[in-house]
Formats: structure tokens, C-alpha cells, sequence
């Protein structure tokens, strides 16, 4: 029996008729409805009319989590009166409850996309709703883009809505453009606000650091836990609290020990039991929900009426250089503060306690980060390459995935043969994508079930897919046989996830499917495509297929297939290098310190750290190595800078790890030459001999080109390692180590870059003269290594000399000696000094050296390097 009255307090109700009429008149609308107003439960009920007078539908109802997929299914056929599985039926991974009357199907975005896949047109459905657009999760932003292309190629009566509490409406409205491309997608809006709460401000104490990776401050999570306390004293209900991850539940469910209600954990790991018990509601005992986003959105917890918000986030992040895929801890955006405020008025009035101040709300950023930014996108390039569409640049998306991250993942889809070198899907693609699994699984399910049977591969794959609890340790053999005895809800899970994967295995080599399953292949008429040989599976290190082998032995097989980049050898206890070149450390208590050889399925690098933290990973041997990396592998003569010297050896590597070494007695010495060119740039022009007269050489070609520019040539550090080819021959090319560079003459070599062609270069000496003529006749060194070529000359030298001298048309800054030799004055202007300054200079050196000249008009007088008695001989 309909529930009407419940039905009747959804505010969304009054927005139904004129969502039906835009739907009719359009084919897509736009859904914003606040939390709490009926959105994902009414609205699904009323598009199938069963509530109401309208047609019979079958509306498929996608959304982010399986737990709000279960939710809202349980709601919904609550509101009806039935059991799931009538009306009212849902579909996740690995489990459906579906029945022949179900006209209402809720489903995850995932299984949503491997529908399509499967059945572009989606036979049997008439309207498609996806809730919760503001997440931007990446399947749902796909399956919006397939869905338009669909309703663009296929079927143009399929309808559309796209639906949030918190979305950016107008920008889906454009991307939802009308079929005959009238115009954009209707807006429709509810006004009903559910049944609201207070806000209060519960900033945390100072001195509180930031996130960082996933690390948050102790003192955080301790101000939260207080705050919860305070709220259960002060207000009546059950309490959700929001956390970014299921470490900061655990610790905080610690931190609440001893407080007088039911505290709960729920995260998407949690097994269905628990997440279902939970959105039971409780029994008569307060209950302290802990929650990370999964609480979100499209769920109404019985009986909350208290949230308290951490204000913080997991998103994922994806380091493509390294292959490696980490969570980052971030503030929550406006609009998933906004989902969680409206989980406190779903049945009543609420409160809300936000742990941060009211001037932080101008901070946080409007929307979560679309995943498409920041995820790893092997997954989505395969899908759009089976779509029919490799570059992703026909697919109606709000943001165009970057083209490093498309770059990389079609550098992985093609390494393992699920797309050919146009980004076409092979059929060994098309057979991966409807594994349901990370690509990179894919491969590991299809080539591992060929070396030791599908169970086997998939019961490895399954631990993979979803990464055990740390309880299970960092060893992936072990935690397997964990999984098999376990009765946990992770080994529930694990387990049909096995069934589900080797069904899929043993199946997927059944069926030939062309490539293009896409509408617009479709339309096309597009053939099938031959399987690509690429990655098409190992060599038998195992057995072909005979399941043989060891668990060890098996599960480092199957993580190397998956990935091969990450095969480690050990450096030294407990630290290991990737063939990706990234080095990856084990924790101090691992079992897995003393292996030669790793797989690493699950690693991350911390904020700052110079390594990647393994956090679970397979013992293997070379052998398992060479074949699970033997693409990555190569074998050459290697010739580089290395040490402060050219080493020149053979070597057998895969990536980053060298297999063996041996030295090469004859290198080729075009790669000495290169070799040393490098060693020149790491370590500079120092490596030559640079003599007295060499350095003055550059020291006056650089004042040339600083005074006169062209033909003279920069000798600066960057350009003469820009030009070391063109000046350094033929010594260059006859070098074959370091001590060869240090024999070479820097000076003579400097010569090759004088103006020869234009005459210029006889001018030199002219130009700037190595040394200046002075009265007395002596031939005194010009420095030429500051901003103006300076002459140090004793006094007495310089009698009679009215001007300044000069190169190149700039003054000579002369330093003017006593006859000892030490400084006595600094002029670029002579005469000036003879008329103002040499009277006071004179003074004092007449009294020091009495026994020399010193003529009161220094301008007249004969310039001499003598004493008076010497003079007068």
C-alpha cells in the first residue's frame, strides 16, 4: 500500500508535473531540488507513474555509491508498500535484486556504463536519472556523455534528466541540449528546503596543522570528537559525524570511548550488513554515526538529527610520471558542505556543527574537483575508445579530460594490447572493458587466467579490485589466504567478486566483438577489429593454464601482470627500485624486507618523500620479473657521465633495474662524445685547462662582446656549453675520459669563435690589448674581468700622460701604485687626478718614499721606474 502521507511531505512533489511536461516536451531537463526534498526517492516513483496517473515507464535511476544505490531502493519501495525486488529492484556489482515486475531499477554509475557498453540503446528503458551530478565523479560524467550521444544517434525518445542538490544547473542544461538542438535542456527547480537545521560554528583551537596527503592532525580529529560530545549534550537525536577517511573514523571512534550512545562506522568498505543496518536506524540507544562522503548525498540516516562536519575530503590524485595513485586530503567544497547540512533536517529540524569558522566558508571552492582532472583515465580512454570515439573530443562533457593524463593512459591501454596504435579498441580491448575492472586488471585476469586458471587469476584480481583491510598486512599471498578462511565483511565481498570474475574470465574469450559498440560506430556500420598482439599474455613461467604453482609464486604473477612497471628489486634492506625508476620502501615490521624480488600492487609517496611507501605487494623471482616486464626490458651498450667521469658499460635492464653489467672495452665514440658533452653540462667548463692566458682571453673576447656586441662572441658559461660542439673540435671528438678534457687548452680552442670570416678577429689586440704600453715604457697587463678594464700601474710610471688610455673606446680604470706596489689611488679620469688629487697622494707617499720623485707637476714630469739616485747615473 502506497505510503501518500509520507509521499506528501516531500516538498520535490510539486515540481513533478512540471518536470513531466518538460521531459514531454523535450526529451532532457535539469533537476535541482535541495537535500532532503524527495529527489532521488519521489521523483523516480512518479516518472514510472507509480504514483499518480501517469503512463507506466521503466526508469533506471544511476547513482555514485552502492550505498546510496541500496538506500534508495529500500526507500523507495518503502514508499510503495513492497520488498525490493518488486516495483522496485537495484543492481550493483555483484549482486542484483531485480524481479519481472520491476519498472524502477537503481543502479551505480559503474553498472550503468557496462549497460551501455553492452546496449548502446538501452532496450526496455524509457527515462535515465542521474542524481547527485555535483559529485563530478568520472563514470557519471561518462555515462552523461554516452547517454547525449544516444539520445544524438540511437534514440532520440530515450529520456534524460540530470539531478543535484548543489549543481552548477545551467552548465548540464547546456551540456543537455535538446535533441533537434532547439536549445538547452530545461531547468527545473524545487522550492521546498525539507525541514532545514541550524548552523553552528565550531572553529578548532590554533596552532592546528593542515592536511597534508592523508595525514590530518591528531588535535583535529580530537576537537571533533569534543564537539560531538558537546552536540549529544546539547540537542536530542542521533549524531552524523562527517570524516574524510576510515582511518580518522577508527581513531576518533577511540577518542569517543565511554560516550553514551551506539558509535558506528560507515564507509564504502563497510560490508552491506553494516551499511544496511545503519540505514535501518537504531532501536531505542542513541547512535553516533562516523561517515566519510558515502554519507553524503542520497541517503537518509533514521533518526539523525545532529551533523557534525569536519570539513574535510578525500579525493583521489594520480601521479602519471610514476604510475602511482594516492588520496589527498582537501577542504570540502561549498557544495558537498551544503549535502551534508541536509542530512540533519531529512525527518525533522536539525543542527549542524561545522568545525571550522563562518570567514572559512569564502575559501572553500564551489564544487568538488571534477575526476576527471586528477583521476587516472585508463578506464575512461578505454570506454571511449570501445564508444567509438579515442579522443574523447566528441563526448559531451563539461571538462575535457587533460592530455597528459589521455596521453598516459593510452600509453598503458596500448602496452597491454587494448587499443592499437590509433587508439582504436582491439578486440582484446573491447573484451577488457566488459570485465568491469581497472584495464590494468583486465589484462592481469586474461593473461593470468591463461598461466593459472581463471579462479586462481581471479581470486588474486578480486584482491586487487578492492584493496584488503591493513589488518590483512602488506603481503598480498598472505592476505589471500586471509581472504579464503576469513569470515569478515571484506572476505564476503572478496568472494563474490571472485564468482563475478571467473565467470567473466572463462566467458570473455567466447564472444567476438568488433570494436565500436558506440553509437557512432553503430550508425557507421563498423566491422570488427583483429585482436591485438601486443600484451597478448606472458610466457609459461607457470604452467599455461594448469593452475600449478605456489600462492606466493601465483599472486606475484598476477600483480606484475597488472603492474608490470612496478616490479621492484631490492637496494638493501627493505628498499627496492621500480622498473618505473621510483624507489619504494617497506615498513619496518614487513615480512616482505628480505625478498629479492616484489611485485607492489598498493604503494603511494607521501608529501615530500623521496620514495613510494609499498603498502601491498608480492614476492616474485627474476623469471616471473623478465616475463610480466620483458616489454619494459632492453638490452645495449651504455654510455654516459657518471661519478665525475664517462662510464661505458653493456647492460640488461628492465626499466629502471639493471639484470647485468659488463664493462664495453670499444664504445662507440659517438656516444663517448655525447657522453662527455654531458659531463660538460653537469659539471661545467672548469673541466678543461683553463691557463693564466687563457682565462685573459675570454676575460677580453666577453668585455668585447659586453661593449661592442656582434661578431665578438658571448663566452658566458651557457654559451659556450650551448657551442662546445662548434668550438672544441677536433679535441672533443678524439677525448674519451675526463683527464682527456683536462689536457685540452681552453685558449687555443677560444680561438675558434673569433670573427675570423669578417676580418674582425686581427683586431683584437687592437681592440683590447692584452697589455697597454705607460710612459715609462713598461708593458703593464690590462684586467679585464670586472665591469671596466682596469690597468694597476705604479704612480711614477704614468708622469707625463695628460689622458686617460683607452680600449675599445671605454676608459681604463687605472689603479695607481705606490712604489711598493700597494694601492695608492683609483681614477678613469688622469688629467682630473694630476689637477685635484694628486697633491694629497703626493703628501703622503713623499713622506714614505723619499728616496723616489715626486715632481709637483706630475703632468710634465719624465715618467720612470727608478729611485732619485738611480736617475742620476
Amino acid at each position: 500500500m502506497i505510503r501518500t502521507d509520507a509521499i506528501e511531505r516531500l516538498p520535490v512533489r510539486h515540481a513533478v508535473p512540471e518536470l513531466l511536461s518538460a521531459l514531454d516536451g523535450c526529451g532532457t531537463a535539469v533537476l535541482s531540488a535541495p537535500p532532503g526534498t524527495g529527489k532521488t526517492t519521489l521523483v523516480p516513483l512518479a516518472l514510472a507513474g507509480l504514483t499518480g496517473a501517469g503512463p507506466r515507464r521503466r526508469v533506471l535511476v544511476a547513482e555514485p555509491r552502492r550505498i546510496a544505490v541500496r538506500a534508495a531502493a529500500r526507500r523507495m519501495a518503502w514508499l510503495l508498500g513492497q520488498e525490493v525486488g518488486d516495483a522496485v529492484g537495484f543492481s550493483v556489482r555483484g549482486e542484483r535484486r531485480t524481479g519481472p515486475g520491476t519498472v524502477v531499477e537503481v543502479v551505480t554509475t559503474g553498472v550503468l556504463l557496462q549497460r551501455l557498453q553492452r546496449d548502446p540503446e538501452l532496450a526496455g528503458v524509457d527515462v535515465v536519472l542521474l542524481d547527485e551530478c555535483h559529485e563530478r565523479h568520472l563514470d557519471a560524467d561518462t555515462a552523461i556523455a554516452f547517454l547525449v550521444d544516444v539520445r544524438a544517434a540511437l534514440r532520440p525518445e530515450l529520456q534524460l534528466i540530470a539531478a543535484s542538490a548543489t549543481s552548477d544547473a545551467e552548465a548540464w542544461s547546456q551540456l543537455l541540449t535538446v535533441a533537434d538542438g532547439t536549445g538547452p535542456a530545461p531547468v527545473v527547480r524545487s522550492t521546498g528546503q525539507g525541514h532545514g537545521a541550524a548552523i553552528h560554528y565550531a572553529p578548532p583551537p590554533a596552532g592546528i596543522r593542515p592536511a597534508h596527503g592523508t595525514w590530518v592532525d591528531q588535535q583535529l580529529l580530537r576537537h571533533v570528537a569534543a564537539t560531538v560530545r558537546l552536540a549529544l549534550e546539547a540537542h536530542e537525536g542521533d549524531l552524523l559525524c562527517f570524516l574524510p577517511g576510515t582511518g580518522e573514523i577508527a581513531r576518533t571512534a577511540g577518542m569517543l570511548d565511554g560516550v553514551d550512545a551506539e558509535v558506528l562506522q560507515l564507509h564504502g568498505r563497510a560490508p552491506a550488513a553494516v551499511q544496511d543496518a545503519v540505514l535501518r536506524g537504531g532501536e531505542g540507544r542513541r547512535r553516533v554515526v562516523l561517515a566519510t562522503s558515502v554519507a553524503e548525498s542520497s541517503l537518509t540516516v533514521p533518526g539523525v538529527r545532529i551533523v557534525v562536519d569536519s570539513g574535510l575530503a578525500r579525493e583521489p590524485r594520480v601521479d602519471h610520471a610514476r604510475g602511482l595513485g594516492s588520496l589527498a586530503t582537501v577542504t570540502v567544497s561549498d557544495a558537498g558542505a551544503t549535502q551534508r547540512l541536509g542530512r540533519a533536517g531529512r525527518e525533522a529540524f536539525g543542527t549542524v556543527y561545522r568545525c571550522w569558522a563562518p570567514a572559512d566558508d569564502a575559501r572553500r571552492p564551489r564544487f568538488p574537483s571534477p575526476e576527471i582532472k586528477i583521476a587516472d583515465l585508463a578506464s575512461f580512454a578505454l570506454r571511449a575508445a570501445c564508444w567509438g570515439d579515442p579522443t574523447a573530443q566528441g563526448l559531451a562533457l563539461l571538462d575535457a579530460p587533460p592530455a597528459g593524463a589521455m596521453a598516459a593512459a593510452r600509453s598503458v591501454l596500448t602496452a597491454i594490447g587494448a587499443v592499437d596504435e590509433d587508439g582504436r579498441a582491439t578486440e582484446r580491448g573491447m573484451r577488457m572493458a566488459r570485465l568491469g575492472v581497472h584495464p590494468r586488471l583486465a589484462r592481469a585476469l586474461l593473461d593470468g587466467a591463461a598461466e593459472v586458471g581463471a579462479r586462481r587469476a581471479a581470486e588474486v584480481v578480486a584482491l586487487l579490485s578492492e584493496e584488503p583491510p591493513r589488518e590483512y598486512g602488506d603481503d598480498l599471498a598472505a592476505a589471500w589466504r586471509t581472504a579464503r578462511r576469513g569470515g569478515d565483511g571484506y572476505a564476503a565481498r572478496w568472494r563474490q567478486e571472485v564468482r563475478r570474475l571467473t565467470s567473466a574470465a572463462t566467458g570473455a574469450g567466447s564472444a567476438s566483438t568488433g570494436r565500436g559498440a558506440g553509437p557512432a560506430s553503430t550508425a557507421a556500420g563498423a566491422g570488427s577489429v583483429s585482436a591485438s598482439s601486443s600484451g597478448s599474455g606472458p610466457e609459461a613461467p607457470l604452467g599455461s593454464g594448469s593452475g600449478s604453482g605456489s600462492d606466493d609464486a601465483v599472486a606475484g604473477l598476477v600483480t606484475a601482470l597488472a603492474f608490470p612497471e612496478r616490479v621492484a628489486r631490492a637496494r638493501g634492506e627493505g628498499s627496492f627500485l621500480m622498473v618505473s625508476g621510483t624507489r619504494a620502501e617497506l615498513g619496518q615490521g614487513s615480512g616482505l624486507r628480505s625478498a629479492g624480488w616484489l611485485a607492489v600492487a598498493v604503494a603511494d609517496r607521501p608529501v615530500q618523500a623521496a620514495s613510494a611507501r609499498v603498502r601491498l605487494a608480492a614476492v616474485v623471482d627474476e623469471g616471473i620479473a623478465r616475463v610480466a616486464a620483458g616489454p619494459l626490458g632492453a638490452e645495449g651498450e651504455e654510455v654516459h657521465w657518471e661519478d665525475g667521469d664517462v662510464v661505458a658499460r653493456e647492460v640488461e635492464r628492465l626499466g629502471a633495474v639493471e639484470l647485468s653489467v659488463r664493462p664495453l672495452k670499444q664504445p662507440d665514440p659517438a656516444l663517448v662524445r655525447r657522453a662527455l658533452l654531458e659531463g660538460l653540462a653537469k659539471e661545467g667548463i672548469g673541466l678543461l685547462r683553463w691557463s693564466r692566458e687563457s682565462g685573459g682571453l675570454r676575460e677580453r673576447l666577453a668585455f668585447l662582446h659586453r661593449t661592442l656586441g656582434e661578431p665578438w662572441p658571448d663566452v658566458s658559461d651557457a654559451a659556450l656549453l650551448a657551442r662546445a660542439e662548434e668550438w672544441l673540435e677536433p679535441e672533443l671528438s678524439r677525448a674519451r675520459r675526463r683527464s682527456d678534457l683536462g689536457r685540452l687548452d681552453a685558449g687555443q680552442a677560444l680561438t675558434r669563435l673569433l670573427p675570423w670570416a669578417g676580418g674582425e678577429a686581427a683586431r683584437l689586440d687592437e681592440l683590447a690589448p692584452e697589455r697597454i704600453e705607460v710612459p715609462s715604457g713598461s708593458r703593464i697587463r690590462v684586467e679585464y674581468g670586472g665591469a671596466q678594464p682596469v690597468l694597476a700601474v705604479k704612480l711614477q710610471e704614468m708622469f707625463g700622460l695628460e689622458g686617460t688610455p683607452e680600449v675599445a673606446g671605454v676608459p681604463v680604470l687605472i689603479h695607481l701604485l705606490s712604489p711598493a706596489g700597494r694601492p695608492a689611488a683609483v681614477t678613469a679620469d688622469l688629467a682630473n687626478f694630476w689637477r685635484e688629487g694628486y697633491r694629497a697622494v703626493r703628501a703622503e707617499l713623499r713622506g714614505r718614499y723619499p728616496k723616489h720623485p715626486w715632481p709637483e707637476d706630475p703632468s710634465r714630469a719624465e715618467p720612470t721606474r727608478h729611485t732619485n739616485a738611480r736617475l742620476k747615473r
